[in-house]
């Protein structure tokens, strides 16, 4: 796609886009050879990179977005989300292999969710597809969803240590590791500024189910670690620096993209030069108020609640 002559982007995001068909009611426990009656769904913006780039955008942020879709209409839909906010699109590639836009299935059950993924494109996205001097152009650059990225894999530490080096900051959101193998990080890790793991990330990345055990090592790998606990809200390491935030008291309606809209708010005040203080405070708000409505990015389609909301909180 090209929408023709890129804008002044802020933040460069490489990631996956897919929609999400979301399910509500369904018993946790489901039997097979029954046809099981959902009582509500919504088909909105999935997957954790595109997530944060709509939400970026609705907060404010220019954004630049990578990714490979398929010659589909899930892909043109979900990259019309993205359009209506503004999102630089100029750099997105088609697959020319026939593979279709990826979709994810998520199955809402209070706290806890199954979710289903035909990744589609986003494991054909590679290194090839990315135009390294347009993502040097941004002020900062952001991966999410390591793990579902299988072909840039590979290319990913070299990645992130050349647009290092061309003195932009770096945040890394890996999201789980389907495998539950957690490789690569090792010569990921020294490129990234910011790295934004949930409570279970964090201890898997780090080998142990002791969360400030976790915290300890990884602060030693990366400039900042942010740890989201959900509902509990979020704790900072940089350095000898720790900062901690409650969570934010709302009547949640769907946890999905939570995680990622706060990295969202994080990121937005980050590149702005707010403290670490004032931008973990922020990013607990955003992903707090990301609960309030259906999927990952509805909330923020309402401008001016978005507002009321963020600025009376």
């Amino acid at each position: 796609m090209n929408t023709g002559k890129a804008m002044a982007i802020e933040i460069a995001i490489v990631g996956e886009i897919n929609l999400d068909l979301i399910l509500y009611g369904l018993s946790k426990e489901m039997e097979v050879e029954r046809e099981l009656l959902a009582s509500d769904f919504r088909v909105t913006l999935g997957s954790s990179s595109a997530i944060l780039a709509h939400n970026l955008a609705a907060l404010g942020t220019n954004v630049g977005f990578i990714t490979r879709t398929g010659p589909d209409s899930l892909g043109k839909i979900a990259l019309g989300y993205l359009e209506d906010y503004g999102v630089d699109l100029s750099r997105v590639v088609q697959s020319t292999s026939g593979t279709s836009t990826g979709i994810t299935l998520i199955l809402p059950h209070g706290r806890e969710r199954h979710i289903l993924t035909y990744p589609g494109t986003m494991f054909e996205l590679n290194y090839d597809d990315l135009d390294l001097n347009y993502l040097k152009m941004a002020q900062h650059f952001h991966m999410s969803s390591l793990y579902l990225h299988r072909s840039l894999l590979p290319d990913v530490a070299r990645l992130f240590r050349e647009i290092k080096e061309s003195g932009r900051t770096t945040s890394l959101d890996s999201n789980d590791d389907p495998d539950d193998r957690w490789d690569f990080l090792d010569e990921i890790l020294p490129w990234v500024d910011v790295l934004f793991p949930n409570r279970q990330e964090a201890c898997r990345i780090a080998g142990t189910e002791n969360l400030e055990e976790a915290v300890e090592q990884l602060s030693r790998r990366v400039k900042t670690l942010v740890v989201k606990l959900g509902p509990d809200g979020a704790l900072l390491r940089s350095g000898s620096k720790r900062v901690s935030v409650i969570g934010k008291k709302v009547n949640p309606v769907d946890t999905v993209g939570a995680g990622d809209s706060f990295n969202a708010g994080f990121l937005h005040q980050f590149i702005r030069g707010k403290t670490l203080e004032e931008c973990l405070e922020f990013a607990n708000l955003t992903g707090a108020y990301s609960t309030t409505a259906s999927g990952g990015v509805e909330a923020f389609r309402d401008k001016a609640r978005t507002v009321d909301f963020l600025s009376h909180a």
